[in-house]
């Protein structure tokens, strides 16, 4: 009986969401840093071949930055790659990391949906203040739009971890990723 059969159907569908929410992550990453790498290589030759400057190459980037951010916030989150402070928690013995990391995905997961909240507050400020972008002349409030669903994105990831972590018994700091450090030499493969 492989892994797959023993696990509830709740934890089957949170890892099927799981797996959505990551494809959409790194299709955001990857055509974000794509156009990023675009709109950089024709802005300089633009400038240096054509001795001209395209006034809308700056503002997509500001538009890919956004999305790349945000998504990458999320993506972070969900491969366990996020910043962590863990010189306390490497000494506790496994069942005080379980719980702390419950507790840390827990507050951090909250956060992330406060965040969204006051940044799609955010948002509707600068929809009613009518504010454009001059060179593309789309309105600004479209490219902020990402702000919230990057938040809210990985406030899901985050509360995922908590299930994660209640439904099994090993320590894991995103849903698909084990609390431990690998081994740098067997990382690498030949």
């Amino acid at each position: 009986m492989n892994d797959d059969t023993k696990k509830n159907p709740f934890i089957k569908t949170l890892d099927m969401l799981d797996n959505i929410l990551g494809k959409f992550e790194g299709l955001m990453l990857a055509l974000g840093v794509i156009a990023m790498a675009i709109t950089t290589i024709a802005a300089v030759i633009s400038r240096f071949v054509f001795n001209d400057a395209l006034t809308v190459t700056d503002e997509l980037n500001m538009i890919f930055i956004v999305i790349v951010t945000f998504a990458g916030l999320s993506y972070a989150a969900r491969n366990g790659r996020h910043i962590r402070m863990s010189a306390i928690y490497d000494a506790m013995p496994t069942k005080l990391r379980k719980i702390a990391m419950i507790c840390i995905s827990l507050i951090t997961s909250i956060f992330m949906f406060i965040l969204a909240k006051y940044s799609f507050g955010y948002i509707i400020e600068v929809y009613q203040s009518g504010r454009i972008l001059p060179a593309l002349g789309i309105p600004v409030f479209y490219v902020y739009l990402w702000v919230p669903i990057g938040f809210t994105v990985t406030g899901l990831q985050y509360f995922f971890t908590v299930i994660k972590n209640l439904s099994e018994s090993d320590v894991y700091l995103s849903t698909c990723t084990k609390d431990g450090y690998s081994d740098a030499k067997n990382d690498i493969e030949v």
